[in-house]
């Protein structure tokens, strides 16, 4: 089966990328973009700074010191390896298809007799193989590997990928297996790599590799650095720990692997821990766009209710690994709560990073940008991960391949099947197919204008002459959601609404979810936020943008009339905005609090889909909105 995450058992069951097929809406448009520019663009990049060559150079034994790139300059070749297979199987491209065997050639040819593949380390003048565990990459790439090849095993079957990913994983097994070195990798990811290759070729082999560094870690393992070692997660057993910490992207990847890990050892504590650890940094470590990661410093989690809008890090990576843990939790369990971080994190995260022509990227996703940035150069390399509008290509370039992947394989996240029926987690215009024992299938079509409209309609392609259990996702936001069907209309609360039937062929199923603005306000322990609030339309978090405004200084200064309520717009919602003139002075603290003066206006403010900001320009943001009772001079 063509799924990205396959495990041999689960409450719940993923459909290959064949039984899914987006037929048109908000996330068809943009899989079309990223097969058509996305996936060029990363490979010309590459090319271009040299991280192809060093493939090229190792196999002619022309490598040494001045490789180009950083270390983990290899995985970002793996990621789009990832992407085009998705790709290649969603379409049947021929370019994909030629670029995958282009790509694997020239990997191949770098790859040691024994199995060992990376260009960084090993090689002529380079550092000795596996002598810098804590930054160099080793076997982060090889992970990256592996699910590239897990891709193409599933879409394709083995090919020249597949068996120099199997020779990469058995070296890894031999050098570090229960005999052998009793080491970790400072970036978890092969873990990962692992288990789901191990998964795909039926060889437990590779997950055993992968608990074994799960257990390895969190003894110290590794060396210590400033950051500390909580950075690698290399300060507490994975097992122990109650909350995410450290480096967000390196946290996640390891939090995934832990699922699989306890999935295919039936392992209810470390599930249980893993649960654990997504409900208190969800409920504490999280931004309202569902972003992970609040500190510049280390990339990584502050402390609980430490989510400042304005130095908001929310790497796109961290947004991609966060659908990879909470997609293996809800497989693992079929809880509708990882649906819905799912959901705000495609929309609010994912959905962000791209340009409409998918040619340039967020890496930072925060949620205050006082001032425009400035506009980047198409034609080069962005130093800074944080900038204010999107980059060509990166220093550190891991999210333009991160979200061609997620892209490329997302119509593989919507739905899933169990032995009673068909469940629908993620709502788009879409086409689904599943076979359910006993010789009973389930086929739905489904006609939506998600997120801009909340009708939700479910029209059966195959009648059946059993029973089966159509269950739909009810948003925890979507208070007041009806389901009608021909027993008619109900109203449904947030969680799983199911129809059980003998369905016919032609019937429907229409969920109603309220997508109408709606203030959203946040827990006082927010410090940072406390008396904002922000708005939200269905999934879709909105923000505020100077473009309209007077400019950005009204951004910072502009107070919100509650009590005013919310209009529909033509692009989300409007709001009840005052622009008080604020007293200037040398110094910005007063002996009292500052009334607006009276040439104060109040004006109806555009509030936009925070994932569409920055694309008319450079502009100043904000998502969380300062409250204010209004003043009888601005009134």
């Amino acid at each position: 089966m063509s799924s990205p995450v396959l495990p041999s058992h689960g409450r719940v069951r993923p459909l290959g990328l064949a039984q899914v097929r987006l037929n048109g809406g908000f996330w068809y448009e943009r899989q079309v973009v990223n097969a058509s520019a996305t996936l060029a663009h990363c490979e010309s990049w590459m090319e271009r700074l040299g991280w192809l060559a060093n493939f090229d150079r190792v196999a002619d034994g022309t490598t040494g010191p001045d490789r180009p790139g950083w270390p983990f300059s290899d995985s970002e070749v793996y990621k789009l390896l990832e992407a085009l297979a998705w790709e290649a199987a969603r379409t049947g491209d021929p370019d994909a298809e030629a670029a995958i065997k282009r790509l694997t050639a020239r990997v191949a040819r770098a790859q040691d007799p024994d199995g060992y593949l990376n260009t960084c380390f090993g090689h002529g003048d380079q550092p000795p193989r596996y002598s810098d565990l804590e930054g160099g990459h080793e076997l982060y790439n090889t992970g990256h590997l592996l699910q590239a090849a897990v891709a193409r095993l599933r879409t394709h079957g083995e090919d020249d990928l597949v068996r120099l990913a199997r020779r990469a994983a058995d070296h890894v097994c031999r050098v570090f297996g229960a005999d052998g070195l009793a080491a970790i990798c400072g970036h978890p990811e092969i873990e990962v790599g692992l288990a789901e290759f191990g998964r795909a070729l039926g060889e437990d082999r590779y997950v055993e590799q992968a608990r074994l560094f799960l257990d390895r870690r969190g003894h110290g393992t590794l060396r210590d650095i400033p950051l500390g070692r909580a950075y690698f997660q290399d300060d507490l057993p994975i097992r122990e720990a109650g909350v995410w910490r450290g480096h967000a992207v390196r946290a996640l990847y390891l939090t995934a692997a832990a699922v699989d890990v306890a999935v295919e050892r039936r392992d209810d504590e470390l599930l249980h821990a893993v649960e654990r650890q997504w409900e208190r940094s969800v409920a504490r470590r999280t931004y309202i766009t569902g972003g992970m990661g609040s500190r510049h410093q280390d990339e990584g989690f502050g402390e609980d209710w430490e989510l400042p809008p304005d130095r908001a890090y929310c790497e796109t990576c961290a947004g991609v690994a966060s659908v990879m843990v909470s997609w293996r939790l809800l497989l693992a369990t079929g809880q509708a709560r990882y649906a819905d971080l799912i959901e705000r994190t495609l929309y609010n995260v994912i959905a962000a990073s791209p340009s409409p022509d998918g040619r340039a990227f967020f890496y930072a996703n925060p949620l205050h940008q006082r001032t425009p940035g400035r506009p980047a150069d198409p034609e080069e390399v962005s130093p800074r991960a944080e900038g204010g509008t999107r980059a060509a290509w990166f220093d550190v370039s891991c999210c333009p391949t991160n979200v061609a992947r997620t892209l490329a394989s997302l119509h593989g996240y919507l739905a899933t099947s169990d032995d009673d029926g068909l469940q629908l987690h993620q709502y788009a215009p879409c086409s689904i197919s599943a076979e359910l024992p006993d010789g009973r299938r389930a086929a739905v079509e489904v006609e939506t204008g998600y997120p801009r409209t909340g009708t939700v309609r479910v029209r059966i392609t195959a009648g059946s002459t059993a029973s089966w259990t159509l269950a739909l996702r009810v948003p925890a936001w979507a208070t007041g959601a009806t389901l009608t069907d021909e027993g008619g209309t109900r109203e449904v609360a947030p969680g799983v609404a199911e129809v059980r039937r003998a369905f016919r062929a032609g019937e429907v199923v229409t969920l109603d979810l309220p997508v109408e603005p709606r203030f959203t306000w946040p827990d006082p322990r927010i410090d940072a936020v406390r008396g904002c609030v922000a708005v939200e339309r269905g999934p879709e978090v909105l923000c505020a943008e100077s473009r309209d405004l007077p400019g950005p200084a009204a951004l910072d200064a502009l107070v919100i009339d509650t009590r005013a309520g919310l209009k529909a717009g033509d692009d989300a919602a409007l709001a009840r905005a005052l622009l008080p003139a604020r007293p200037g002075g040398a110094w910005p603290y007063l002996t009292h609090q500052a009334a607006p003066r009276s040439d104060a206006g109040w004006i109806d403010l555009p509030l936009r889909p925070y994932h569409s900001w920055a694309q008319r320009g450079p502009a100043g943001m904000r998502v969380w909105l300062p409250v204010s009772t209004p003043h009888p001079e601005g009134e």
